[in-house]
């Protein structure tokens, strides 16, 4: 069975999700939801595609989202979050290329113009797909994107 991760960047006001089912891959789903509705929200897209595990990560607010999420009924694995805001915006200036006199600014001097907890997520998910893949391999230690 393909692995398909639902991955989560926990915050206070609003948290990024992600389904990813594969590294590098775009998302299936991905987006941001006001933390007090993520439960609800996640469990619509949970009973549609029916994601293996949830990535969560590990930063400050992950067990209160844990707790929320606890009845969503699908394993929750935490992950190591250190790092996805800065390779988030890179992921997102990849998927969204800078138009007009913004392509000519060097990518790692541009700002997103909104949020990108979605993008986090995505990395977060793909962390918790290598993690997998090399305890399936039997290796350990392998680099996180």
């Amino acid at each position: 069975m393909t692995p398909l991760i639902l991955g989560i960047d926990p915050g206070t006001r609003k948290c990024g999700y992600a389904l990813v089912e594969a590294v590098r891959r775009p998302p299936l789903a991905l987006g941001i939801i006001v933390t007090e509705d993520l439960a609800p929200q996640l469990a619509e897209i949970a009973t549609r595609y029916r994601p293996t595990a949830i990535a969560l990560g590990g930063g400050t607010h992950a067990a209160t989202i844990g707790a929320m999420l606890a009845s969503l009924q699908i394993p929750i694995e935490i992950v190591d979050e250190r790092a996805t805001t800065l390779l988030a915006r890179e992921r997102y200036f990849v998927a969204n290329s800078p138009k007009g006199w913004r392509r000519l600014v060097p990518r790692g001097m541009l700002l997103p113009p909104r949020p990108i907890d979605d993008f986090a997520a995505v990395l977060i998910a793909e962390r918790l797909l290598i993690r997998q893949a090399a305890d399936a391999a039997g290796a350990g230690g392998l680099p996180l994107p």
